[in-house]
């Protein structure tokens, strides 16, 4: 005997809930890339432009040779600010999330 219409339409959207909500939920699918960012030597404050705090970043493209860290721990302003050192003068594509 089959399902009524809208018992079998609603074990289906049960389904697709179950299995969209975790990617829907995954922070790095609400990302911004922020282009050509001038990064000199040292400590970089950079506006993130999320709107709220800063869950994590990744260099997508970079144009020298550079080693990259955050300084998040210590940013006074997380929900605004993304603070980055670099070894060396660099230009950066940064996506951020």
């Amino acid at each position: 005997m089959a399902l009524p219409l809208h018992l079998d339409l609603q074990m289906m959207q049960t389904k697709w809930k179950s299995a969209i909500d975790p990617i829907i939920a995954n922070p790095s699918n609400s990302s911004i890339i922020l282009k050509n960012i001038s990064l000199a030597i040292g400590d970089n404050t950079i506006n993130h432009k999320l709107g709220h705090n800063l869950t994590g970043w990744k260099i997508v493209r970079l144009r020298a040779a550079s080693s990259i860290y955050d300084k998040q721990d210590s940013n006074q302003t997380p929900a605004l600010t993304l603070i980055l050192n670099s070894s060396a003068a660099c230009v950066a594509d940064i996506e951020v999330f």
